[in-house]
C-alpha cells in the first residue's frame, strides 16, 4: 500500500477533475504504514503459554505439576 501511494504521490502527473490522485497517494501510504506497525507489534509482542498436567490420585489427593512456557523473538531464530 505504501508503495502504490507514493507512486501515485510523486510519480504520476496526471490531473483529474473527480479524484485528487495526491490525496489518494498520500493516504494510502499513511495506511501502509499503519499497517506496517501494527504487524510489527504483533510480530513483536510475548506469547505465553501454561500446561497443566495431573496425575496420580492417593489418599492425600492428587499431585499437580504446572510449566510454563515463554517464546520471546529470540527463541524463535
Amino acid at each position: 500500500m505504501f508503495v502504490i501511494g507514493a507512486v501515485l504521490t510523486f510519480a504520476v502527473n496526471v490531473q483529474l477533475d473527480w479524484i485528487n490522485l495526491d490525496l489518494v497517494g498520500g493516504l494510502l501510504m499513511g495506511a501502509g504504514l499503519v499497517v506496517f506497525v501494527i504487524g510489527l507489534v504483533f510480530m513483536l509482542r510475548k506469547r505465553q503459554s501454561v500446561t497443566t498436567v495431573r496425575s496420580g490420585v492417593d489418599a492425600s489427593g492428587e499431585t499437580v505439576a504446572q510449566r510454563r512456557t515463554a517464546t520471546t523473538n529470540d527463541d524463535n531464530l
